[in-house]
């Protein structure tokens, strides 16, 4: 089967062989009420209030959204509103942490018997794709649609970050749990273990889990970018496309990132929701890079701060990789749920556009084999039928034709831009 397009890129896996390590508890937290796709949550808790770890402390009654937990113990000192990355406001609460980190007595396994029960369970651990989307997963376990196939993205393919390869590394084994939890529980036939060939280990690990299983295939992807996008690692993995306007549920598929399934294995066996994440701290300001895991509302300061980072020299911060990263406009903003990396660049080269050379690199380039330069020609005339024409709304943001483009065009900003125009149905 012909694989889709990508690009090769400098992978930059400095911290793979860097397990991962807990970052002190931070004396105060701030904990945002929207922190996945959907809506915000509402506290629960006020100012005053005494708080322990696992504690629910935001909710919502809108069923595109997930509860938000507390992940430290102490005292409510602030209820505010906060601006996220995107622009989005909502309430922030602010906890000071007496250092104990006591457990609420909630905290306690999940009954899990059926689909009705592992949606309910996944929607209470207030979990969301940890991928980075952030999309709720337990919306995307209840789909409508019957479900055959299962698949895990292990790609991981953007430089930098390595923080799903030692979920893959230290913790296979809730891997497997939680995929053998959500198959059995959604009557799901078969599960595609997706996983770049630059991962060797990890492949070998969980071939080696699976040889006597052959519901669980173990699947080999090229170590291309962006082969984590979900239409292609399900088109990689499977063959099926997701075509315009379509869901992956549409082609009997659901794609759950491999962190995002091995926390619902943790969780089927703790009842602890999701109160801490896994990131790689990176870049060139960053004089120790790490693995680190942290509780969410830690503030990024005090991460790089852990890592040894030359903190005065920083000229930008990414959440996220390189190339599908958003820039994080304040070092004091909190880890939030859909936190995977942070990388602290003190330089890098700012290249002046030019004129395009009409030399179709970005059309070889794009995964979906969209026309990025006539998306940008019929963008600067505002021609929304030629958008339309040119299939815009299938662009998934990579980037990879704003990195291949010897003009240096920002194809993929004027993509985003190009999306907007299109009147939604």
């Amino acid at each position: 089967m012909k694989k889709l397009n990508g690009i090769r890129l400098n992978h930059r896996k400095n911290t793979e062989n860097s397990p991962t390590v807990n970052a002190p508890v931070p004396e105060k937290v701030r904990i945002p009420m929207l922190m996945n796709m959907g809506a915000a949550c509402l506290p629960l808790v006020k100012v005053g209030d005494e708080v322990k770890v696992g504690q629910k402390i935001g909710d919502s009654d809108v069923p595109f959204s997930v509860p938000v937990h507390s992940g430290v113990s102490g005292r409510v000192i602030s209820i505010c509103k906060y601006r996220t990355a995107v622009g989005t406001l909502c309430d922030i609460v602010e906890i000071e942490t007496d250092g104990l980190q006591t457990p609420c007595e909630s905290v306690k396994p999940p009954v899990i018997t059926d689909k009705e029960s592992l949606v309910r369970a996944v929607r209470e651990s207030g979990l969301c794709g940890l991928g980075g989307a952030g999309f709720p997963t337990h919306i995307k376990l209840n789909a409508k649609n019957p479900i055959d196939t299962l698949v895990i993205n292990g790609a991981e393919c953007e430089p930098y970050i390595t923080s799903d390869y030692r979920e893959m590394i230290e913790s296979a084994d809730d891997v497997i749990g939680g995929i053998r939890l959500i198959m059995k529980n959604l009557g799901i036939r078969s599960a595609k273990l997706a996983i770049e060939a630059n991962k060797p280990d990890a492949i070998r690990k969980f071939t080696d889990m699976t040889n006597n299983d052959d519901s669980i295939d173990v699947v080999e992807l090229p170590p291309l970018y962006p082969q984590g996008a979900e239409k292609v690692i399900i088109y990689n993995s499977t063959g099926r496309i997701v075509g315009e306007g379509e869901l992956p549920a549409d082609k009997g598929v659901i794609v759950i990132n491999i962190s995002t399934v091995g926390f619902i294995h943790r969780y089927s066996q703790t009842g602890m929701p999701l109160v801490s994440r896994r990131l790689t701290i990176d870049g060139n300001a960053v004089r120790e890079p790490k693995n680190v895991r942290a509780v969410v509302g830690t503030p990024f300061r005090e991460l790089l701060e852990f890592c040894n980072a030359d903190i005065d020299s920083i000229i930008k911060l990414i959440g996220g990789g390189p190339m599908m990263g958003m820039s994080v406009p304040d070092i004091d903003m909190p880890v939030i749920k859909t936190s995977n990396a942070l990388l602290a660049i003190n330089r890098f080269d700012m290249r002046k556009p030019s004129a395009c050379i009409r030399c179709g690199r970005c059309v070889k380039a794009c995964p979906v084999n969209l026309m990025p330069a006539e998306i940008d020609k019929a963008y600067r005339i505002r021609d929304i039928e030629d958008l339309k024409s040119l299939k815009v709304m299938l662009c998934m943001n990579c980037g990879s034709c704003t990195y291949v483009c010897p003009a240096n065009r920002n194809l993929a900003e004027t993509n985003q831009l190009a999306k907007a125009l299109i009147p939604r149905n």
